[in-house]
């Protein structure tokens, strides 16, 4: 008898199928609604990211990387700095996330795939591209970051993970195509970035904190760092997402890894995203709206409000109605609390940017709504998701009138989208004191001709701020806004030896000053 067994066929990963084809991508092989979709959510990100530019925790950011950046041609977005492509793709995608205000999908998980734009963003300018390569990297960032999302019964959310998890997965397919790795390479990268980037939920629960808006900038940076990395010989578990200890292993069933493959090129994910009308949590958008719209048809002030009760999904009551979301004390909070955002919309008939400053979150007249506000998990409305957003929203007045109103899916779903004239109007709101209205006119024309675009970095260019009293980034800013020269790195290297020189000499001199001191003190004496 032999003691040889049958060996069979290795079978390929889920990860070498994607990573074929997504170095195989190409412009031409583009829907031309997929492509113009790529420059709606371009526009809408980059407004997010202008106006992410102008908040604290983005100044914060900013100053560190400054201090740790290196060298490089990569744009970041405000400043004009020119610094390494890692540093970048942090910088950027948090400038487009720390608002909450853009892209989102939700199916088994939510996401938002555009905060991984600035890591095409940043190696497409590495490489020196053009605008029709950077569209190829957004469509494909957007088809991957949307298909994981759909994979997962129930969605890793569900299981106390964040998706920045899934982010990491993402970022290094979109980066490796835009350095021109090789599938193999990709497949690498894929490895690195995924195998030790899984994000905790606690991020988004209770309490929130900046890092609520920070992990899937930080997903996204992983992404490039893993496809440079890749690029010189690095490798990485090539059954990340289905081998041995690997996600769908760690994570438990029911994974349906077909949606990650199945019909690749036949559409396009990008045209089945949705766009936020407000700078909130996601199941906010619904009963935001239906509040809005009961209390301008009725024309009913706070005072007249009793009681105002949502019924939503049970994750929406969970995550954005806990007792920590009565009482929030910052912006991440607000923005993720459903009694917040309702409070506003009843005392100020808008929620807008504004409704998120320390000053408003702690209006003594829209914490008096809090306390009406009421959140139920309807298990009729859990049936119909996620293909509906259902939210039924009952007013009930203080002279005792009711009033009821149902919304299957909220303004900037795709079955109800932002029009274009809508996303220029929230570029302008958003770019308003970074940029003046005529840089902003050539940014936007520039983004809707993209395809036109010779050069990423031409584009970058035209987000340096141009408005004299925008906010101020990091103390020293300026000092790596180019690429490091010969002449530069020679100076850099002179400043030690000039502080050197410089201790000595005072050394010296105030040796002298003793000893001249000691001389005309013995002479009094």
């Amino acid at each position: 008898m032999s003691d040889i067994k049958d060996i069979s066929p290795i079978k390929e990963t889920v990860t070498a199928k994607m990573a074929r084809w997504a170095s195989s991508l190409d412009y031409k092989d583009l829907s031309q609604d997929a492509i113009y979709q790529a420059k709606r959510f371009l526009l809408d990100s980059v407004g997010c990211a202008l106006g992410g530019f102008q908040q604290h925790d983005v100044k914060i950011a900013l100053e560190v990387l400054d201090e740790i950046a290196g060298s490089g041609v990569s744009t970041v977005i405000g400043t004009g700095q020119a610094i390494d492509p890692v540093s970048a793709s942090l910088a950027n995608a948090l400038m487009i996330r720390c608002m909450d205000y853009n892209d989102i999908y939700w199916k088994q998980d939510p996401s938002h795939p555009s905060d991984i734009f600035p890591a095409a963003i940043a190696c497409c300018e590495r490489e020196n591209s053009d605008g029709r390569e950077l569209i190829v990297g957004l469509v494909l960032g957007h088809e991957f970051e949307m298909r994981f999302c759909e994979a997962a019964f129930p969605g890793i959310r569900e299981r106390g993970w964040h998706h920045a998890t899934l982010t990491a997965f993402v970022s290094p397919f979109v980066a490796g195509r835009a350095i021109h790795l090789r599938w193999e390479q990709i497949q690498h990268a894929v490895g690195i970035s995924a195998s030790r980037h899984c994000t905790l939920g606690a991020v988004t629960a209770g309490k929130l904190t900046m890092m609520k808006n920070t992990v899937d900038p930080m997903a996204t940076q992983s992404g490039v760092i893993a496809a440079l990395l890749a690029e010189k010989g690095y490798t990485g578990p090539e059954h990340v997402v289905d081998g041995k200890e690997g996600l769908t292993h760690c994570f438990g069933p029911e994974w349906k890894l077909h949606i990650l493959t199945d019909g690749l090129g036949d559409s396009w994910r990008i045209t089945q995203c949705g766009m936020k009308f407000f700078p909130t949590e996601a199941l906010t958008h619904a009963p935001i709206s239906a509040v809005l719209d009961l209390v301008k048809e009725n024309d009913l002030h706070a005072d007249q409000v009793e009681k105002v009760q949502i019924r939503s999904l049970a994750r929406a009551a969970d995550i954005l109605s806990d007792p920590s979301k009565y009482d929030p004390r910052t912006k991440e909070t607000a923005d993720h609390s459903l009694p917040y955002v309702i409070a506003a919309a009843l005392a100020d008939r808008q929620v807008t940017p504004a409704q998120f400053e320390m000053r408003k979150i702690m209006d003594p007249k829209i914490r008096a709504q809090l306390k009406k506000v009421e959140v139920v998990a309807d298990p009729e409305i859990e049936k119909v998701f996620p293909a509906l957003q259902r939210v039924i929203v009952n007013l009930t007045t203080t002279d005792g009138r009711s009033f009821t109103k149902q919304l299957d899916y909220p303004k900037g779903d795709p079955r109800n989208p932002l029009s274009d004239a809508e996303i220029d109007e929230k570029f302008s709101a958003l770019a308003d004191g970074v940029l003046t209205p005529a840089a902003q006119k050539k940014l936007k024309d520039a983004i809707w001709n993209l395809e036109k675009a010779d050069s990423v970095s031409k584009l970058m260019a035209m987000m340096k701020s141009d408005v004299k009293d925008s906010p101020a980034p990091a103390k020293s800013a300026n000092r790596k806004s180019k690429p490091a020269t010969s002449e530069s790195r020679s100076a850099a290297k002179s400043k030690p030896a000039k502080k050197k020189a410089k201790k000595t000499a005072e050394k010296t001199a105030k040796k002298t000053a003793e000893k001249t001191a000691k001389k005309t003190a013995k002479k009094r004496r």
